[in-house]
């Protein structure tokens, strides 16, 4: 939110109050408050009729810096709030020279000169100065509406480029953007976003570092938009809450937010391969259904999930959780026989329960559904007629939504689409007193958890999977996410893939995205070109909304290109797998922005049409019919993965591809694990495994992972230094991998 008119006046009935000047500090061992007051005090009266501005400066986590500023300390607080590990165990320590008290933590500290003007600064290891909240660096602001403000400003250094806050579709650099966190269901055409996540990472000459706003509600962003050096964040709150987050390199950022707020869990390896959908609002029966799964076998296409849309259900009934008798007969049989042909089952889901649904009345009467103040349930006809919102602060209300959900895993079912979760009303009464606010964002976090939990419970950990919309802070924890409803065009596929990527800064570490875009029918040209796209991310779905998305409603082409990507991926999973591993152990999310596996290259600062798929592989999809792209290589000898090509970065490039090509480079220096098994994505990867070396590999340990996230095996790859020879050291009673040299 803006307060200022330009840089010396403020707008129309705002009245700020900065912090000024230090009156006091009381230290601890691991903390220390300070108390500021909002204007220069001279003499005795001037600490009548004034605020004081209390600051907790604290660290819960190594490397981590949290600042708490409160103006008037009385507000109830009914939360909710992001839950945040290692908060209750302090990791700082506190030191005084003279004037100055620092906090110190890892390789973060921040200082404060009690005799100087009010600044807090923030140095990394080396003393450097990473950022600071200095002259109007805290604050408080009154508007005219009488609503009250707490603000942070902190400094942006030269050259210093902002990136995150959620799966956001505008610019990847989010410098020059206002930015709110607030869940909409906005498309991916929009300043809107399914996935707000008060988070932003900040990468600049002399590293990178990252801010987390502590507010589930609406946090406002001015990234040099308001103060064109500084990045403003506000609530409308009595307390503002922030963490500043050690580097030096985005991944140990990434790593430090996600210890902080929860790592993903690890996705099945099944959930890897393709999965197609009847569409949303196409015609569709078992018939139907068996037409596509048959298709896929007879065009050899592999397929790995099938997924039933909204209408699985019976009309104006969302959710009741029951298939619709007239066009399921026989949902439990069908299932099976689904099963039987290998397929994993997903089905669609929403948090609201239509009014023409039996479980109105039952949630109705048991108190699940949200209220109104005056005690009436709140319900609107957007989206479906008549629909209440289940209650997920009543435990109650959440054992009884899994006990709905439970029926359909009985049945067959695996996993589930957990969509919307958006449109949460401000107007109501929680069942656990939560502030209305704050809920508007945090409702899709305990939607999804209570859907997570429940496949945890009865499938199994390591078996949960979600294909969910909605998201904020710690919905990483839940995994796998989707970029939500864009069009069918080269566009969207571009807005898709900026979300992709800024949701990926944003602690996520896995994505997805409708292959062929979801509104409208894509023209063939957008549909091969986006297959090769969406089968070389995390996860891989064909979905559409009024038409079908099997291949050959695109032609032979689609089709042969279907074939060969998927193909490729399954081969591709013993690498694959392993960087889901790390992202699940350390944060670092599988499609990378190239800033995070190269942040000493200022080209990759800006790149939003490319990234890396796990550690080693690049890929630059194709945003045009005639298959021109401009891309950009990083330094070393590069190797194109289909063609062999060898190409010598750093460098820009303009290639032009057929459908069944892309830009997809392996780095210089890596050994690219390749499973033999091409029709399924959890197979046993050690069997007939192929290790492709490239030219600059040397010595390099390559770990092929378990369906488990463990170590199913580690070779070593040497090359002989007087003749090239590559040579590769097993495990004990393990079969040698292929040698490939590309």
């Amino acid at each position: 939110m803006k307060f200022t008119d330009g840089f010396w006046l403020m707008r129309d009935g705002v009245r700020a109050s900065y912090a000024t000047e230090v009156r006091d500090v009381r230290a601890g061992a691991d903390r220390f408050t300070a108390y500021a007051a909002v204007q220069r005090v001279e003499r005795r009266g001037d600490t009548l009729n004034s605020a004081l501005l209390t600051t907790d400066c604290f660290s819960p986590a190594e490397g981590v810096i949290g600042v708490r500023v409160t103006h008037l300390a009385g507000k109830r607080h009914p939360g909710p709030d992001f839950a945040l590990a290692g908060a209750d165990t302090p990791a700082g320590q506190v030191r005084r020279d003279g004037n100055v008290v620092e906090l110190a933590s890892g390789a973060l500290s921040v200082r404060l000169d009690t005799s100087a003007p009010w600044t807090l600064s923030f140095h990394d290891a080396d003393g450097r100065e990473v950022t600071s909240a200095g002259r109007k660096g805290t604050a408080f602001f009154t508007t005219a509406d009488g609503a009250h403000h707490m603000a942070g400003r902190l400094s942006l250094g030269v050259g210093e480029q902002v990136y995150g806050l959620g799966e956001r579709f505008t610019p990847f650099v989010k410098n020059g953007q206002v930015v709110d966190m607030w869940q909409a269901d906005g498309g991916t055409s929009s300043e809107q976003a399914y996935k707000n996540v008060p988070f932003s990472l900040h990468l600049s000459p002399a590293g990178a570092y990252g801010v987390f706003v502590n507010h589930p509600g609406k946090v406002g962003y001015e990234i040099g938009s308001e103060s064109v050096g500084q990045m403003q964040f506000s609530v409308e709150d009595q307390t503002l809450e922030y963490y500043v987050i050690a580097g030096p390199t985005p991944k140990d950022v990434l790593r430090r937010y996600t210890a902080l707020t929860g790592r993903p869990a690890l996705p099945p390896a099944w959930s890897f391969g393709l999965w197609l959908t009847t569409s949303f609002t196409t015609q569709y029966d078992e018939e139907t259904v068996t037409s596509f799964v048959d298709g896929m076998a007879e065009r050899e296409l592999p397929l790995s999930v099938f997924h039933f849309d909204c209408f699985w259900m019976r009309e104006y009934q969302w959710s009741d959780f029951t298939w619709d008798p007239d066009v399921f007969p026989d949902p439990a049989g069908m299932l099976a026989r689904l099963k039987e042909r290998g397929l994993r089952i997903s089905v669609w889901i929403n948090p609201y329960i239509a009014q023409k649904s039996a479980l109105f009345d039952e949630a109705a009467d048991l108190g699940y559904l949200v209220t109104k103040r005056d005690g009436d349930i709140w319900q609107w006809d957007l989206w479906q007629a008549g629909m209440g919102l289940v209650d997920f602060t009543n435990p109650d209300a959440c054992a009884w939504f899994q006990t709905k959900l439970k029926v359909l895993l009985d049945q067959g079912v695996d996993c589930f689409k957990t969509d919307f979760g958006e449109r949460v009303p401000t107007d109501v009464v929680w069942y656990d007193g939560s502030d209305p606010e704050r809920m508007h964002n945090y409702y899709t976090h305990l939607y999804n958890q209570v859907v997570f939990e429940l496949l945890q419970k009865e499938r199994g950990i390591g078996e949960a999977v979600l294909f969910a919309r909605s998201a904020t802070a710690g919905g990483q924890q839940f995994p796998v996410h989707w970029g939500g409803d864009c069009w069918s065009s080269f566009g969207a596929m571009t807005e898709s893939l900026r979300g992709g990527l800024s949701l990926s800064l944003s602690g996520f570490g896995f994505w997805s995205h409708d292959i062929g875009g979801f509104e409208g029918t894509p023209d063939p040209a957008v549909f091969k070109r986006w297959l090769a796209f969406g089968l070389l991310s995390s996860h891989s779905r064909l979905h559409g909304s009024s038409s079908y998305r099997v291949p050959w409603e695109f032609g032979d082409e689609a089709v042969d290109v279907t074939r060969k990507f998927t193909r490729l991926k399954h081969r591709l999973m013993p690498y694959l797998y392993g960087a889901a591993t790390e992202a699940h152990r350390d944060g670092v999310p599988l499609m990378r922005p190239m800033l995070l596996e190269f942040p000493e290259d200022p080209t990759t600062r800006v790149l939003d049409r490319q990234y890396m798929l796990g550690p080693d592989l690049l890929v630059a999809p194709v945003f045009s019919a005639d298959g021109d792209v401009e891309f950009y290589l990083p330094e070393g000898t590069w190797t194109h993965l289909l063609t062999g090509e060898r190409v010598q970065g750093p460098a820009w490039r303009r290639e032009t591809h057929g459908f069944d090509s892309l830009p997809l480079y392996v780095r210089p220096g890596a050994v690219l694990p390749l499973g033999a098994d091409e029709l399924r994505p959890d197979g046993d990867w050690t069997d007939g495994l192929t290790l492709l070396v490239t030219p600059d590999a040397h010595d390099v340990t390559v770990t092929v992972p378990d369906h488990e996230g463990g170590t199913a095996a580690a070779y070593r790859v040497a090359r002989d230094a007087d003749t090239g020879a590559v040579s590769v050291t097993a495990p004990d009673n393990s079969a040698a991998p292929v040698i490939s040299e590309l």
